[in-house]
């Protein structure tokens, strides 16, 4: 057993949208993210991570990129006297069966963060979270006034908009707060559904960095089929942001911006009239390297 080291420790967020809908990788049926440890046999972190993914849940792995090293001392870890050092990965796949052996499995990521989808308005789970806040605030005369400001800045409260990229820091002050079970809240009144450890931080920080990178890289198109429909596009970036999003402006923008392409072909699956299919131009790699491609996040 080690005693007085670090253990590092490889974690990925994979996600895929299915059906409409953003899902996330998951182990022991639902609890745990992808991970294992970064042992000597391993080329790279990246290549000790892929063959974990690969191990315990059977899926291939495209898109990949380092997503953030988890240290705090306070961190639930195995190592008697030591510390786990969690390198995170964010990546990008197109849902498949998963038989690894790890009891995988896809979960929509809003079971575990019910607060962050506003694609169908206010989330009424809020009402609870925030009276839990001001309970929690006021349990604390001095720091008062500064708990209330960070709650009315985070979950955009009062006079504050709700900001669709603050998902970190919403969970971090419910942790805070006591109001979540990896901080030590019964079960029963756990907003969400809770993972091992710190996982469900992860996942946070992961969701939390797609949302921003959407808006200025095209990396929704990893998630994508080859051919989809512009309707099927504005419903994977409504998935992933929790928002709903306007239409025309959704569509004049992705033409302004020359992201995709008609391939010619159509298809009557929307139940309405057949409508165009349509492919990502991959030659925009090339053309936004330096500019960036922006996809529109404007609201209804």
């Amino acid at each position: 057993m080690t005693i007085g080291f670090a253990h590092a420790e490889l974690i990925a967020v994979l996600v895929a949208v299915t059906g409409g809908e953003p899902r996330v990788m998951t182990i022991r049926s639902g609890d745990a993210l992808p991970s294992g440890p970064f042992e000597m046999g391993h080329r790279t972190l990246q290549s000790g991570l892929r063959e974990w993914v690969q191990e315990q849940t059977g899926h291939p792995v495209g898109y990949l990129e380092q997503l953030y090293t988890f240290a705090d001392r306070d961190r639930n870890n195995e190592i008697l006297g030591g510390r786990t050092i969690s390198i995170s990965y964010l990546g990008l796949v197109r849902e498949q069966a998963t038989p690894g052996g790890g009891r995988p499995g896809w979960h929509g990521w809003y079971s575990y963060f019910p607060w962050e989808d506003w694609r169908a308005g206010r989330p009424a789970i809020l009402d609870g979270i925030v009276t839990r806040l001001v309970a929690w605030a006021e349990r604390d005369p001095v720091r008062q006034n500064e708990r209330l400001r960070r709650a009315n800045f985070a979950f955009g409260l009062r006079e504050a908009a709700w900001n669709e990229d603050l998902v970190l820091q919403r969970y971090e002050l419910l942790y805070e707060a006591g109001i979540v079970t990896e901080a030590g809240c019964p079960v029963e009144t756990n907003p969400g559904r809770a993972m091992f450890a710190d996982h469900r931080r992860i996942l946070a920080t992961g969701i939390a960095r797609l949302r921003a990178k959407i808006k200025y890289r095209p990396v929704v198109f990893e998630l994508m089929p080859e051919s989809f429909t512009l309707l099927q596009l504005q419903r994977s970036v409504e998935a992933l942001a929790g928002l709903t999003l306007h239409k025309q402006n959704f569509r004049r923008l992705i033409e302004q911006q020359e992201l995709v392409e008609e391939t010619g072909e159509t298809t009557s699956e929307t139940g309405g009239r057949p409508a165009k299919l349509f492919r990502y131009r991959h030659v925009v790699l090339e053309e936004r390297a330096l500019a960036g491609s922006k996809l529109p996040l404007s609201r209804n």
